[in-house]
């Protein structure tokens, strides 16, 4: 199989996030829909938690289990730098866009506020709505998740193990469409109807590091790399699963929430043992 068809199917593997968006312009749904996709979102989260982590800790592991401690603290470091990267990165910007919110609407006082109000809030791009903040959020660390796929899809193409690389590729599809939900399951639970734009703009961001990290794979194969990007994803993750049980808990379905959320768990591993077949 080619470069040129390694790279194809790279981004269809990344396109396939496009799968699950549209869910986030479903209209009427119900209270208990609405937290039910939140749930369930939360739940796929969860399960990339996990994945990423575990992507990011084995290569550290193989060093300490080979004995060599130089390169194990070498990766430990990055490991634990990258994970705070992660974190902290989008602690700070969401709580710089909190102020941002808060200083915009305290000028939006006095004649003419409604209607300038009103205006801002048809915008398709509205960073100041929480919601639509967390999807951003959750785009953002699903896509340097992908990024970390798209290597594994690279190396394994540039190793010439041309059928790993195909399974890899089915495997990360199947699991880049149940991540659709898991970034427009905010929107749906506080029932916002995104735009096209939106969604489309949400989609490239956590769907095109798939293909980017496949171009990266192919050409240069690198533990750092790996380790680096795997710990940022799993900060990411971890500060976005923190702020959807908050979002959870308001919904005041806690039977609901937990049977959606383990079914989102759920679907991460049955996608995940596409990939698991393959030995990897």
């Amino acid at each position: 199989m080619s470069t040129g068809h390694i790279l194809l199917l790279g981004a269809i593997a990344g396109a396939t996030i496009f799968l699950g968006l549209p869910m986030g312009r479903v209209r009427g749904l119900s209270a208990n829909a609405r937290s039910g996709l939140s749930a369930f979102a939360t739940g796929i989260l969860v399960f990339l938690l996990w994945d990423v982590l575990t992507n990011a800790v084995d290569p550290i592991q193989a060093q300490l289990h080979a004995h060599h401690w130089g390169r194990f603290a070498g990766l430990a470091g990055l490991g634990a730098g990258g994970f705070t990267l992660g974190l902290m990165s989008l602690v700070y910007y969401d709580a710089w866009m909190k102020r941002r919110a808060h200083r915009r609407a305290t000028n939006l006082v006095g004649p003419g506020a409604a209607a300038i109000d009103e205006f801002t809030s048809r915008s398709w791009l509205d960073l100041t709505s929480p919601a639509v903040r967390l999807a951003f959020l959750i785009a953002i660390g699903i896509g340097v998740h992908n990024f970390g796929e798209g290597l594994a899809i690279g190396q394994a193409a540039a190793a010439s193990e041309i059928s790993l690389a195909v399974t890899l590729i089915i495997g990360f599809g199947l699991h880049n469409a149940t991540e659709g939900f898991g970034i427009c399951g905010p929107l749906a639970g506080e029932g916002i109807r995104p735009s096209w734009k939106l969604l489309g703009l949400l989609g490239l961001i956590g769907g095109a590091p798939t293909f980017l990290g496949t171009v990266v794979g192919q050409a240069w194969t690198s533990d750092v790399v790996s380790v680096v990007f795997f710990a940022v994803a799993g900060g990411s993750i971890l500060y976005v699963v923190g702020e959807l049980f908050a979002v959870n808990r308001r919904y005041g379905h806690p039977v609901l929430v937990t049977w959606l959320m383990l079914a989102g768990i759920a679907a991460g591993f049955a996608t995940d043992f596409v990939v698991t077949a393959a030995g990897v």
